[in-house]
């Protein structure tokens, strides 16, 4: 019974103080993981256009953004410039895979890539992704095997280059089960794993649930294990900052429940008999703004 980490770093910030406080935590807790890098240009301060999404200050409020991502972080790319996360912290993301954990793409620029690639085209969407692979190559002297797309945005383009890319397995979506995505109806032969539980951020300050029984809920969901398990993602800026003591309560719980925690390259190695094919469509789903890559009907 497998439960896979999937932790998203998105900023400056998440990579040099959230992923050392999260290799810490998972030593302690005998737990593996995923780590996704963003590569390129901080740039978390263009995501202010973003109030003119409905929805998303009630999301801002509920989530406490200020005090998860620092004055700092939220002037980068606007008032202050970006910092290059790839060339400031690649030592960081190098002690990651040093460590024995597993590290792939989640984006070169996180706000370009999930406010944009839903609406481009095969062009744009190839150079972001390749400036993504290249600066992975560049940090760790071998090419990429795995991609989770930031924000869990994508396009029919990206999906196709998680194959051309030869990346084994991606974590694009949101979803039920692993599987083998379609578009179009066309097959693309890379591995689907989908987050299959609600993230802190979706959940927090909403129906009752509070920093304080946040971890319980989230336990309650995963009390009655599926047969494929389960995929947790979880942030460096949120479980490796503030939220840091809410990741141990569910790492304590998981484990109590009988789950191994797992990357997500040890949950594909654990599966078993052939991946259902299912259609990647974008829908919304509950407690984030704007549509989602979701796993579809089969």
């Amino acid at each position: 019974m497998k439960l896979a980490l999937k932790i998203d770093v998105d900023t400056y910030r998440g990579t040099r103080e959230g992923v050392p406080r999260l290799i810490e935590t998972l030593k302690k807790h005998n737990a593996q993981a995923s780590f996704f890098f963003s590569l390129g240009p901080d740039h978390t301060g263009r995501a202010i256009w973003r109030v003119f999404r409905p929805g998303f200050l009630g999301k801002v409020s509920r989530t406490s953004v200020v005090e998860h991502y620092g004055i700092k972080t939220l002037l980068y790319g606007t008032l202050l410039p970006g910092p290059d996360i790839g060339h400031g912290c690649a030592d960081v993301m190098r002690s990651v895979r040093d460590a024995g954990f597993e590290v792939g793409i989640h984006c070169h620029d996180h706000i370009r890539w999930q406010d944009h690639v839903a609406g481009k085209d095969a062009e744009w969407t190839r150079r972001e992704m390749q400036r993504a692979v290249d600066r992975f190559t560049e940090i760790f002297g071998e090419t990429p095997k795995a991609h989770a797309a930031a924000g869990w945005q994508m396009n029919r383009h990206a999906l196709r280059l998680t194959q051309q890319l030869g990346f084994d397995y991606s974590s694009d979506t949101r979803g039920t089960h692993p599987f083998i995505p379609t578009v179009n109806a066309e097959i693309v032969a890379c591995p689907q794993l989908p987050t299959t539980l609600p993230t802190l951020d979706e959940l927090m300050n909403r129906n009752g649930i509070t920093p304080d029984n946040i971890a319980q809920h989230i336990l309650q969901l995963t009390a009655n294990p599926w047969a494929t398990g389960h995929v947790f993602t979880l942030h460096a800026e949120l479980e490796g900052g503030k939220l840091l003591p809410v990741f141990e309560q569910l790492l304590s719980g998981w484990k109590g429940q009988g789950y191994e925690l797992v990357s997500l390259r040890q949950y594909l190695e654990g599966l078993e008999g052939i991946l259902p094919r299912h259609e990647m469509v974008m829908r919304e789903v509950d407690g984030r703004v704007g549509t989602l890559a979701v796993q579809g009907n089969t």
